[in-house]
């Protein structure tokens, strides 16, 4: 997949290809989403042109001022990785800044859009562009004058609910892994490089790997999770506590992110890992002591090896 970071106005030397282009910000690209860019990637199949996507960075909600957009469901490299998994050729990276949100929708439309060649345009139906939000996919067929076709995908619903990155986040939040999967489609994954943390598990039995997130990942919430770690090309089970770690820390501001992994020896240090959260097992308690922990601990692994065991995502 080609990537190519655009920023407004365009240079006057920029040359955009024909193309069958999806917008949206995508953050998570779940499957109402991917719904969107797939309906793009066969329309662009069949007119024999690229099928392109446009996104933006950082969130338009983190620039604009809005809260609780400064992490994200997938920050930009891991939604990259996402698109061109699902076979995008062309990745619009828009620089989003205050002077890009002021502008109209006519112009974005005239002077920003039209500029990269759309034969054809698919977007959410809940897009919107422009000064304050003014710009919406009747905006773009008002516009189009038979410049480009346009398709507007309906959403998806899952448990009576409408898919949408904001449940998403909700649903992590609360560590509802399950339902944020579904949503998302896939398990819900971070990535990051192994830190040297307080080598208290090697002490316990349990050596555990701090992962240092190497992008602003939303954290779900406290607790012992069931997870997926990839390292090396390689799956391993694994259990991981996301927390503060309140048996040995009373003050502790900060979550920190411990894995151990399951049937496996070697040295992470600095290593890139990628953790997938598969289900939730328990909140994170304060125990009375270090063998009560232990205990707990070799519960928390049972549990779960019983759930890989029996092939469960819960």
């Amino acid at each position: 997949m080609e990537i190519q970071r655009i920023v407004y106005p365009l240079a006057s030397d920029f040359h955009g290809g024909e193309c069958v282009l999806a917008m949206g910000y995508f953050d998570g690209v779940h499957i109402g989403h991917r719904r969107v860019i797939q309906q793009a990637i066969d329309c662009a199949r069949s007119l024999g042109v690229p099928a392109a996507v446009m996104t933006f960075d950082p969130h338009p909600r983190e620039v604009l001022g809005q809260s609780g957009y400064t992490q994200y469901l997938t920050p930009l490299e891991e939604k990259l990785k996402q698109l061109d998994k699902m076979g995008v050729d062309m990745a619009y990276v828009v620089n989003f800044d205050i002077s890009f949100a002021a502008i109209y929708p006519e112009d974005f439309i005239d002077e920003f859009l039209m500029r990269l060649h759309p034969k054809h345009i698919v977007v959410g139906f809940d897009y919107t562009f422009g000064h304050k939000g003014a710009g919406t996919a009747f905006t773009l067929q008002e516009h189009a004058r038979g410049r480009y076709q346009l398709d507007v995908i309906s959403p998806i619903n899952r448990f009576g609910e409408k898919v949408s990155s904001t449940l998403i986040r909700e649903y992590l939040y609360s560590g509802k892994i399950k339902e944020a999967n579904q949503f998302l489609g896939r398990p819900y994954r971070v990535s990051g490089f192994v830190g040297h943390g307080e080598k208290r598990g090697r002490t316990i039995g349990f050596p555990t790997a701090n992962i240092d997130l190497a992008a602003p990942y939303i954290i779900p919430k406290n607790g012992v999770y069931g997870v997926r770690v990839w390292y090396d090309g390689r799956a391993y089970n694994g259990v991981m506590n996301v927390g503060i770690k309140p048996t040995f820390e009373n003050e502790r501001k900060f979550k920190t992110l411990e894995v151990f992994i399951l049937d496996f020896m070697g040295d992470l240090y600095g290593k890139q890992l990628d953790v997938e959260f598969l289900f939730f097992i328990r909140e994170e308690q304060k125990f009375s002591g270090v063998e009560a922990l232990i205990s707990r601990i070799q519960q928390d692994v049972d549990v779960a090896s019983a759930a890989f065991a029996a092939g469960s995502r819960q």
